[in-house]
């Protein structure tokens, strides 16, 4: 009788498998140790490769961050646009809208922090922010649709209007701990007053 074999055979992955497996280890070890951090041998370990098979999809480290992390982002912006197009306008939809972006940034926010810090340490590793291009399509598509509202004087250039802000959402979520001490305020108010702090910003080129 022969003895069964301890070790079931790995179903062999396909060459896409292993290629978006790579992308979730990197990101996974971008997000835990930084770029700085993060080594290769490591991302490969998470991955279940080689050091090998990774240098076969990505010339470098640097090349397998700005994949691992603008890729995601990038399919993420397309997916929320997609969902969020057409919502119209008024303050009702406005607050709706700015809680779909919380949500939105809220459930990355470890891939914004791994950004912001590798923008901070080693801006070699960007490339220039926009490689995202999920992200300068946001902002391109939120131009516009100020623009079409304000008309051609506004006062608050609408280029300028939309990344500020975008900006005003991204800190409060990346400071929230700084922020808003336990028993400051609810979900629930915090929320409303991110709302209500964006939409008087837009209203300054006018009424929501």
């Amino acid at each position: 009788m022969t003895a069964p074999d301890p070790k079931p055979k790995r179903r062999r992955r396909s060459s896409e498998e292993v290629a978006d497996r790579i992308l979730e280890a990197a990101a996974e070890e971008f997000e835990a140790s930084g770029y700085a951090g993060a080594t290769t041998a490591a991302i490969a370990r998470r991955a279940d490769v080689t050091e090998a098979q990774i240098f076969r999809f990505h010339d470098s480290k640097q090349a397998l961050f700005r994949a691992a992390i603008f890729t995601p982002l990038n399919r993420h912006f397309a997916d929320f646009q997609a969902r969020t197009a057409g919502a119209g306008e008024g303050k009702d939809v406005a607050r709706a809208y700015i809680g779909e972006l919380l949500d939105f940034m809220g459930s990355h926010s470890k891939m914004f922090l791994s950004l912001a810090v590798a923008n901070a340490y080693s801006p070699e590793a960007l490339g220039g922010i926009e490689a995202l291009d999920g992200l300068q399509d946001y902002f391109r598509k939120g131009e516009a649709m100020s623009q079409a509202r304000v008309g051609d004087a506004p006062r608050i250039a609408p280029e300028l209007m939309v990344r500020v802000s975008f900006a005003a959402v991204l800190a409060n979520l990346m400071f929230r701990d700084w922020l808003f001490p336990p028993g400051m305020a609810s979900e629930a108010e915090i929320r409303d007053a991110i709302a209500a702090f964006v939409i008087q910003g837009i209203e300054a080129n006018g009424p929501v």
